[in-house]
């Protein structure tokens, strides 16, 4: 009987100067395992005479109750503790600002593209999208570009075949409209166009903005009103100079490319920003509509070009760089 409490008080002790749930295991498995002390006390019970095992059994049996008990409440403490700790080094201050994180911005061709069509949209031009793989037809013959004219030429033009080709412009989604739309109607057609060139002031895939009204009763002077006033209106200025020069396109007669005042950008000439013209008569019969009763106006215009010029960016490859440190200025 003193072996079992003197065993008890030693092992009550180490339960108390456990300091983590490791080192109460280690006391546990030390006293009550099945080579643990109070295990190997109890196993001496064979040694004694008959009339003294039945006590001796129970005080051991009453001793490794206590320290079982003993272990429990040390458990509990030691368990909360761990917990406490754990919850003091993951704790946040909410007082504490947050940390700072960035928010994407628009691309600035895409808010130059969102720019043209926020502008034309208000005199009520629609947005009209089309194929970026085009048939020789759509984006060359209906446009009455010749067999032979320049721009069907390998080194302009990206071909998959004889009749298939990446579209050169997006003049072959107001073929399509044309097509499949009864006049009067007016449209703008933004997208990605390509062409075999690159250079500081090129790229192989680029993006357009082609515009056609047609309507009854259309002149070059409404022409003239339309785009002169989007210019203003694009570059925030209603002064801006706004030149046309006689040119020449396959798809327009008369036509012309515009330029605005260089000196009002900070330059020191004109510079070019887009080309126009009047529907060249066979492209309306090309598509079904009778030239006699129906006339219009078209344009192109480069995105990349006027967003350069708006922004003020010197090299066109820029915009497709990827460089953060270039994109982060437009946010």
């Amino acid at each position: 009987m003193s072996d079992a409490k003197a065993l008890l008080k030693k092992a009550v002790e180490s339960v108390s100067k456990a300091n983590s749930i490791s080192d109460l295991e280690q006391v546990k498995l030390a006293y009550l395992g099945k080579k643990g002390q109070l295990s190997l006390l109890l196993s001496q019970i064979g040694n004694l005479q008959a009339e003294e095992r039945k006590n001796f059994a129970t005080d051991v049996n009453q001793a490794k109750q206590q320290l079982i008990e003993a272990i429990e409440q040390r458990y509990q403490v030691l368990k909360a503790l761990e917990t406490e700790q754990k919850l003091s080094a993951e704790k946040l201050d909410v007082h504490l600002p947050g940390e700072a994180f960035q928010v994407g911005n628009i691309h600035p061709i895409s808010a130059t593209i969102q720019r043209i069509e926020d502008i034309f949209s208000t005199v009520g031009f629609e947005v009209a999208e089309g194929l970026e793989i085009e048939d020789d037809f759509h984006n060359f013959s209906a446009l009455n570009i010749a067999q032979n004219h320049p721009a069907r030429a390998m080194h302009d033009t990206f071909y998959f075949n004889s009749d298939l080709l990446l579209r050169t412009h997006t003049s072959s989604v107001q073929i399509r409209s044309m097509t499949n739309a009864e006049p009067p109607f007016k449209i703008i057609a933004p997208g990605r166009v390509y062409r075999c060139d690159s250079d500081q002031t090129h790229t192989p895939m680029f993006h357009q903005v082609e515009g056609l009204l047609i309507d009854k009763h259309v002149s070059f002077a409404d022409l003239h009103a339309m785009l002169s006033r989007f210019l203003q209106l694009f570059f925030e200025d209603d002064s801006l100079k706004v030149r046309f020069r006689p040119s020449y396109f396959p798809f327009t007669e008369p036509s012309a490319e515009v330029d605005i005042s260089a000196k009002q950008l900070g330059g020191d000439d004109w510079l070019e920003v887009l080309g126009c013209g009047m529907v060249h008569p066979n492209v309306l019969a090309n598509v079904g509509i009778d030239p006699d009763k129906w006339g219009g106006y078209a344009f192109g215009l480069g995105v990349e070009r006027l967003a350069m010029l708006y922004y003020e960016v010197p090299d066109i490859r820029q915009f497709f760089s990827n460089d953060l440190r270039f994109l982060k200025q437009f946010s």
